[in-house]
């Protein structure tokens, strides 16, 4: 009996140990833009589109294993694996379209300081700069463990999302009617909003935060079964935030007939429908995610930009022995906060058309990472098995078949 209570607190405290990777990288990809995305889908569709969520829930467990999986067995980051095995030339294509979504990506991030910030009276060009010299500091001045932990904190923090839809009095027997007999016009929105949804649940630059945070850990396969558990935990906290807010912005704008167009709508106009308490509690919940996804989207970033280019990345590092990673990381955070503090900045269209090229972008990524954990000379036994490739190359030919008809539509219409 004590024996099994022992071997039990021993496997909690490796878990406990092991926590972070997943469940930050879920986490984050609740962020301002994904809030913002889903608050939209929720207004304008109704319920119609939280369908959507299920089989995004199972590609992203599938997609995240993997990315785990190649980082304990190889060592190595994702961008440094596409390098070693496509080119320098194929690479360098792939990562300037990726560099130029997670600038608008991180430029949504600051819009969602700026509104959240706004709807508690604060002005953006107090919050913005205050916000941005804070991130810089946690990850230039402190450790991978400190910001782990912070991370950590501030995933919790986004449940408060649950709450805030409870306060909108949803009807759960049009949520489960919705989901199973989904009803919806098939024209260019829709097809976008649902791109746009699958490419903020699945977006392309946490393939490669996760795989290189699993690294940064120091995880080995002996704690692979706790690894999974943190991903899976990580991706069901995704899936049930992008799920609440939807809820959220459908029991209460929608049944009124109320459109936004960003999450800091969503904020001021639940305040008449589901009471002040709601409204504060969603712009809260959208300014903890803003400051979270800004600070480990340039992060993610600027690790695989310099890992795709052999430069020295890592927060544990000094700034001498990292400095292009440094560069860069800084150079992401002035120029997306610059953006926001200009008078006229297109946020709302920069914010939702970063989530469609997201979508548009994951097929490439997803491509470049089911090459390589299938092949055997870098995998060895632990290739992916053949459930893993049905669902990975499934999402992949769907994102393109969706992609494809949205920029073709207009063709036709």
């Amino acid at each position: 009996m004590f024996k099994n209570r022992k071997s039990l607190f021993k496997k909690i405290a490796i878990f406990l140990a092991i926590l972070g990777p997943g469940i930050i990288t879920g986490s984050v990809d609740n962020d301002a833009g994904g809030i913002t995305t889903y608050s939209v889908a929720g207004a304008v569709y109704g319920y119609n589109l939280i369908w959507t969520l299920i089989p995004s829930f199972i590609v992203l467990v599938v997609i995240q294993e993997m990315n785990a999986r190649m980082g304990i067995v190889t060592g190595k980051g994702l961008a440094d694996l596409i390098r070693e095995n496509a080119g320098v030339k194929i690479t360098f294509f792939i990562f300037i379209g990726l560099l130029v979504a997670d600038i608008g990506n991180t430029t949504t991030e600051f819009a969602g300081v700026a509104g959240s910030m706004e709807v508690f009276g604060v002005s953006k060009y107090i919050s913005v700069p205050i916000i941005g010299a804070l991130i810089w500091l946690l990850v230039v001045k402190g450790t991978y463990k400190i910001a782990e932990r912070i991370f950590l904190l501030f995933s919790v923090s986004l449940l408060m999302y649950v709450v805030s839809a409870l306060m909108g009095k949803p009807h759960w027997g049009e949520i489960g009617h919705s989901i199973i007999h989904p009803q919806l016009p098939i024209n260019a929105s829709s097809i976008a909003m649902i791109i746009g949804i699958i490419g903020t649940t699945i977006a392309p630059w946490m393939q490669f935060y996760m795989q290189s945070s699993v690294i940064e850990k120091g995880l080995d396969m002996k704690q692979y079964k706790y690894s999974l558990i943190d991903i899976v935990v990580g991706c069901v906290a995704t899936v049930a935030v992008a799920f609440f807010i939807m809820v959220a912005c459908a029991s209460t704008l929608h049944v009124n007939g109320i459109q936004i167009n960003e999450a800091k709508d969503a904020a001021l106009a639940l305040g008449p429908l589901a009471g002040e308490l709601a409204s504060q509690v969603f712009a809260f919940g959208l300014f903890i995610a803003s400051i979270f996804s800004a600070t480990i989207l340039p992060l993610a970033t600027a690790f695989y930009v310099c890992e795709a280019f052999g430069f020295e990345a890592g927060i544990d590092k000094k700034w001498d022995d990292a400095r292009e990673f440094y560069i860069l990381y800084t150079g992401i955070l002035i120029l997306s906060a610059a953006i926001i503090l200009l008078p006229n900045a297109p946020l709302i269209l920069i914010s939702l058309w970063t989530q469609v090229i997201n979508g548009m972008l994951l097929p490439v990524v997803l491509v470049c990472m089911i090459l390589l954990v299938n092949n055997k000379k870098i995998m060895g036994q632990y290739v992916n098995k053949p459930i893993n490739n049905i669902i990975g190359w499934g999402a992949v030919i769907i994102l393109i078949g969706l992609s494809v008809t949205l920029l073709l539509m207009p063709l036709f219409s």
